[in-house]
């Protein structure tokens, strides 16, 4: 019990400083892993959520735009294409299915978004998962004015079955912008964990003829969302619209469009994981400092150890130790730093997109940045473990006259 008992004593006596150089432990700890677990969740999260479809048609511009617009809800509408285009995409004998959506308006900042029942009666989210609603709600009947409202939409506006809403014209939430039309909420989505829970939808003909709104515009679509027979059929609808054509644009696949997105701000995450490695060499650095500047007051206490028979490997091994310890201290209430920060990321932007991040979900980062922080304390303690090694025991002890 020799070595536990050198540690313990010296962790206690020096708890001021083991607690400050632990907490920068756990702050690089925490950051790293919050860093890695939100880039690659985040990474996968979008990349992966389609909402059930596999493409997108627009008017001419950007497919990024148009896929963050239609799919994510995020960006402005790079326009609108014709009820005419939109029948002929529908009518391909390559589409399985085509749901017109338009937008343009948003209640009290949530966007509303018009579309066809279609979406939630025929669509899959994934193979074998279609939209559900809460219990006591139904869906929005095509001519009437009435809307379906998003879990996390319904959750923020404390909107339930049977509300009455205006709409604000705009994507942006302007209280001088709403419109006379009245609607009625006729049920609230099941959460789905995807972009649509942020979103109020109401029929495609109620948004388009909302007042105020263009006359000349009123059968046009923002996009519409394609689910493919084939994947072939999505190669052959992009020769034909954007290669050969040149009114409007047909952007698949929508994951690796979303990809692009990710590959354009890598640099920030390399920013983030940069900070996170300095905090942890500053932090392993701070172990270094903590250590070597006691050993001068604890010369004298290494010799007494010394001189009851303490071997000079025990001591090397106590001081490695200290410096283990104190690295794993600080790994350990990194997790709760990680759980803090992952959390309020998460939080932020599931509000902005949608999208939902699980801090519980498992990772090998969360075992190995830890671990490599125990590490790299350890080795921040082999020079002071040297001084302690070379302690001379007569010329410590020896009397001071």
């Amino acid at each position: 019990m020799t070595l536990p008992l050198i540690v313990y004593r010296s962790l206690r006596q020096h708890a001021l400083s083991t607690l400050i150089t632990a907490a920068g432990i756990a702050l690089a700890s925490g950051l790293l892993m919050c860093v890695w677990m939100v880039k690659t969740q985040s990474q996968a999260a979008f990349t992966q959520t389609t909402t059930g479809f596999d493409a997108v048609l627009g008017a001419r511009g950007s497919k990024l735009q148009l896929v963050l617009n239609a799919i994510f809800h995020l960006e402005a509408s790079p326009g609108n294409i014709s009820a005419a285009d939109a029948e002929a995409i529908r009518r391909h004998p390559m589409v399985k299915s085509a749901i017109p959506i338009a937008v343009g308006d948003n209640l009290r900042g949530f966007r509303l978004v018009g579309t066809v029942p279609e979406l939630f009666t025929q669509v899959e989210l994934a193979p074998g998962r279609k939209f559900a609603l809460q219990p006591g709600g139904r869906f929005f009947v095509p001519e009437a004015k009435e809307g379906v409202a998003g879990s996390f939409a319904a959750q923020r506006l404390g909107l339930k079955v049977g509300d009455i809403f205006r709409p604000f014209h705009g994507l942006s939430f302007d209280p001088r912008a709403e419109h006379a039309d009245e609607f009625v909420v006729t049920g609230i989505l099941a959460p789905t964990n995807t972009p649509m829970d942020r979103v109020v939808w109401i029929p495609l003909r109620g948004l388009q003829t909302l007042g105020g709104h263009d006359p000349k515009a009123a059968t046009d679509v923002s996009a519409v969302l394609i689910q493919l027979r084939a994947p072939t059929g999505g190669f052959m609808l992009d020769t034909m619209y954007n290669k050969q054509g040149n009114r409007l644009t047909f952007a698949y696949p929508v994951g690796a469009i979303v990809a692009e997105l990710f590959s354009k701000i890598a640099w920030f995450d390399r920013v983030l994981a940069l900070v996170a490695y300095l905090v942890a060499l500053v932090a392993a650095g701070s172990v270094l400092a903590s250590i070597y500047n006691s050993m001068s007051a604890r010369r004298r206490d290494l010799a007494i150890l010394r001189a009851l028979g303490a071997r000079r490997r025990t001591i090397f091994g106590a001081v490695l130790a200290e410096a283990a310890c104190i690295g794993a201290l600080g790994a350990v209430v990194g997790f709760a730093v990680y759980g803090g920060l992952f959390y309020g990321v998460a939080h932020l932007i599931r509000a902005q997109t949608g999208v939902v991040l699980e801090v519980g979900a498992g990772h090998p980062v969360l075992w190995i940045c830890p671990l490599a922080m125990v590490l790299m304390c350890a080795l921040g303690g082999v020079v002071p473990a040297l001084k302690a090694y070379r302690t001379p025991v007569a010329e410590t002890l020896a009397p001071l006259s």
